[in-house]
């Protein structure tokens, strides 16, 4: 089987021949550090993006034509739900008066725009990629434990919120698990390395999301283990998937049996909270705090459901409801509702929500489409996409990942990264198939 590194060799035109020699190497370094660096060291999840945005930039003014005439329909498409949340969010912010430091998310999605072009043109190397995920993933983990088990802190964290912290451990663990079908196109030993690196760097992330407490994550993973089986039941061996099963298995069994994890008191403590909020609205829990502040949300919601509030007229309506005894004082100190779309509509109208919805189930559809291809290179791309709306989507049910900068850059920027690469992989193959 050729591999991925070969196809982009025999594949390529003069002019993209050009673009990859000033670039192919610098693509996927910042992509390796971007999976490396994310969540190891304060602002991490920006290294990788930055060096990126900056070749963007760069082969925007060197070989703009390449670039721009690379985008297809379905390119175009996915551009489009970027920048068409972006521009929507910048006309609220404008409208509805808020602080011009809300500006992050839309800034930080339109810079995926151009990073999108530059790897559709040139993309990283799949080593670098998943070899990035791997070492990151392993290094969060373990870092994870680290603070857990030995500091003692209550929950993992890193240098990000606690919460965005142990999702996008969970999105990591199963991002290596989705390059196994590229792993099973090497060749000799280095398949049997590659497979056993992935499950490794599975198994880790998973660890650090547990190891976080982040109770959220852990509610997608059997959707995310069920598109992980879909696509590989039939075509990895029974032996690696059994191996994998068992690690995964026995990594959680351990984890929750072992009382310093805290995880069955995690579990406990949310079943918990929740029957004491349905039988007297007790909003002074965790779990209890997020159901008021859901109510709340949909209250204001049935007030104002078209244009929405903004930020400022979020935190308005919430103390005035406060004050007039409608919702509970424990929920004052939140910005969001813990809900990412009750926030969108809430805070941007229906367009808002619509915006965002698009924004997860446009690609989510398009990757899906991909998940039976016979390349195994190209069906294991389509399932790392596959699970970044989906995590995303799941994550999104208990809180706001786009209130903190992490979120919005994990998301953006692998969406550009993993859409990119893919569609740059299915041109080689088309003009390999070419008569």
């Amino acid at each position: 089987m050729l591999s991925y590194d070969s196809l982009a060799r025999s594949a390529s035109s003069p002019v993209q021949a050009d673009v990859s020699s000033v670039t192919s190497r610098p693509v996927s370094c910042g992509v390796f550090l971007f999976g490396l660096l994310s969540l190891v060291v304060p602002s991490g999840y920006s290294i990788g993006p930055a060096l990126l945005v900056l070749l963007s930039g760069y082969g925007l003014l060197r070989e703009s034509r390449t670039l721009l005439r690379a985008p297809c329909t379905e390119d175009v498409t996915v551009i489009g739900v970027m920048a068409g949340l972006a521009a929507l969010l910048l006309l609220s912010i404008l409208l509805q008066g808020d602080a011009w430091q809300t500006a992050g998310v839309p800034i930080r999605l339109l810079l995926a725009v151009p990073v999108l072009l530059l790897v559709l043109s040139c993309p990283p190397s799949l080593g670098a990629m998943w070899g990035g995920l791997i070492l990151g993933s392993v290094l969060t983990g373990s870092w994870a434990m680290w603070q857990k088990l030995v500091w003692g802190v209550h929950r993992a964290g890193g240098f990000t919120n606690t919460i965005n912290f142990g999702d996008i451990c969970m999105l990591m663990g199963l991002m290596c698990l989705a390059g196994l079908g590229w792993a099973m196109s090497q060749a000799g030993a280095r398949r049997r390395y590659w497979i056993l690196a992935l499950l490794v760097g599975g198994a880790f992330g998973i660890i650090g999301s547990l190891m976080s407490g982040t109770r959220g994550g852990w509610i997608g993973f059997p959707f995310a283990a069920w598109v992980l089986y879909r696509s590989y039941g039939e075509v990895i061996s029974r032996r690696v998937l059994r191996l994998g099963v068992f690690m995964c298995a026995g990594v959680i069994a351990l984890m929750v049996m072992t009382p310093a994890t805290g995880i069955q008191q995690r579990v406990e403590a949310g079943v918990s909270d929740v029957t004491k909020y349905v039988e007297d609205r007790n909003a002074g829990t965790s779990a209890g705090a997020r159901l008021e502040m859901w109510r709340g949300a949909l209250l204001m919601i049935a007030e104002q459901p078209w244009l929405g509030r903004g930020e400022t007229g979020y935190a308005e309506a919430r103390d005035a409801m406060i004050e007039r005894g409608e919702l509970s004082r424990h929920v004052q100190p939140y910005e969001h509702p813990h809900n990412e779309f009750l926030d969108a509509w809430v805070k941007r109208g229906v367009l808002g929500l619509l915006a965002l919805l698009a924004l997860y189930l446009v690609p989510l559809r398009l990757f899906y489409r991909r998940l039976d291809s016979d390349d195994l290179t190209l069906r294991s791309l389509a399932v790392a996409g596959v699970l970044l709306p989906l995590t995303f989507l799941d994550f999104g049910m208990t809180w706001v990942m786009f209130s903190q900068a992490s979120g919005v850059m994990v998301y953006a920027f692998w969406l550009a990264i993993v859409w990119g690469t893919l569609r740059a992989h299915e041109r080689r193959l088309e003009t390999l198939q070419a008569p």
